[in-house]
């Protein structure tokens, strides 16, 4: 069974996110908004949910500052953080709550699978009888317990509707490339063998390209030809790659650009270039993953450039499903009213609305949206 993408989504008691219920989710979703009205709340909880699927969250969430900072106005205020995504015929819900030690702790997990009379099947496709199951005309639900600290989805072998869920969720991805200075993750010799998946630093982008030009040409040459558009004077990666030992190379971005010879390190792509090829490379990579999240895709793009890469997320939204959480107005231009969805801050928590093309039709006559944005007309900007 293939990864599968969200259709809708609830998340109570996350941040500034105190209530979104059944929120759906189309194949295209642009999120904007002023600054602090909770649009990078809501790239967080993918985050979250990614390292809770693997078994990390106890880590992460030390690591953030604790379970005081992720519950809606602190443990004072809120005392659950609840979650339940709706994916194909798939669920997947689970309640936290904090502990004395500024933890959280499973108070509830479970998935399920929406079906109409069917049986649920173990990996070997045998009909499962289950205490932790409960069946009905509409659904199999499967409870994984409470009191855990990290989540049992991973570990639950036993099912084969299990896998499914592990599977699509882990597979959504928050893409997250802003580090691209000196000390960038992107910039020295990586591990040649290290293309198994772009990372979400895109710290293994070159031996990821490398694969790619190896066993996907026509991927490699659309991220190339791409590249090209945005920086006239790139031509191709050089790839040299570096032998430390039999069978251990390394790898890393040295380039040339046209009508010379001259060797360029990855230290002497812009910033904006280099931000560029990785967000290109996370779109067109042959086997994406079922939801790519990005956040302030914009940083250190030229306005042209801009045009390009919302060209690009609108043709690869059409096979995989794009959440873009964005402040350009150039970026905003390039999607209709139904793509874009509207994050505000109201009493103090975040609320989100998706805009329509009925509604603003007499405006769109005059206006481009992203001009819309800019006169408040669709909202999304300070109050």
């Amino acid at each position: 069974m293939t990864q599968r993408k969200i259709d809708k989504l609830t998340i109570r008691g996350f941040r500034s996110i105190q209530n979104l219920e059944e929120f759906p989710l189309s194949n295209l979703n642009i999120l904007i908004g002023a600054n602090g009205v909770g649009k990078s709340n809501f790239v967080s909880y993918f985050r979250m949910l990614r390292e809770l699927v693997e078994k990390r969250l106890r880590l992460w969430i030390n690591k953030q500052g604790g379970a005081d900072r992720f519950l809606t106005y602190g443990v004072k205020k809120t005392n659950q953080l609840f979650s339940e995504i709706f994916f194909g015929d798939y669920g997947y819900k689970f309640a936290l709550e904090p502990t004395v030690d500024d933890e959280l702790i499973f108070a509830a997990e479970t998935f399920y699978n929406l079906t109409t009379g069917g049986f649920l099947l173990d990996k070997d496709d045998h009909i499962i009888v289950d205490e932790q199951i409960e069946s009905s005309d509409d659904r199999f639900e499967h409870r994984l317990g409470a009191g855990h600290i990290e989540s049992k989805l991973k570990s639950n072998t036993t099912y084969r509707m299990s896998r499914y869920v592990y599977d699509s969720i882990a597979s959504w991805t928050v893409f997250h490339v802003h580090d691209t200075g000196d000390t960038s993750p992107m910039l020295p010799w990586r591990d040649i063998a290290d293309y198994a998946f772009l990372r979400p630093d895109a710290s293994n982008i070159a031996p990821f390209l490398y694969h790619l030009k190896q066993k996907f040409p026509r991927s490699y040459s659309e991220i190339i030809r791409i590249v090209r558009m945005v920086v006239p004077f790139f031509d191709d990666f050089l790839w040299q790659p570096l032998e430390l030992s039999p069978g251990e190379e390394q790898i890393r971005l040295l380039w040339k650009q046209i009508d010379s010879d001259y060797v360029f390190q990855p230290s002497q792509l812009s910033d904006g270039s280099l931000r560029f090829i990785c967000l290109v490379t996370a779109l067109l990579q042959p086997n994406p993953p079922a939801t790519i999240i990005i956040d302030e895709p914009e940083l250190g793009l030229h306005p042209y450039a801009l045009t390009i890469l919302g060209a690009l997320i609108r043709s690869v939204s059409t096979e995989v499903q794009l959440i873009v959480a964005t402040q350009s107005v150039t970026l905003v231009n390039e999607f209709t009213p139904e793509d874009v969805i509207v994050v505000e801050r109201e009493k103090g928590v975040s609320v989100f609305r998706r805009l329509s093309s009925e509604e603003l039709k007499d405006w769109l006559e005059d206006y481009t949206l992203g001009e819309l944005w800019e006169k408040n007309i669709v909202g999304g900007t300070p109050a």
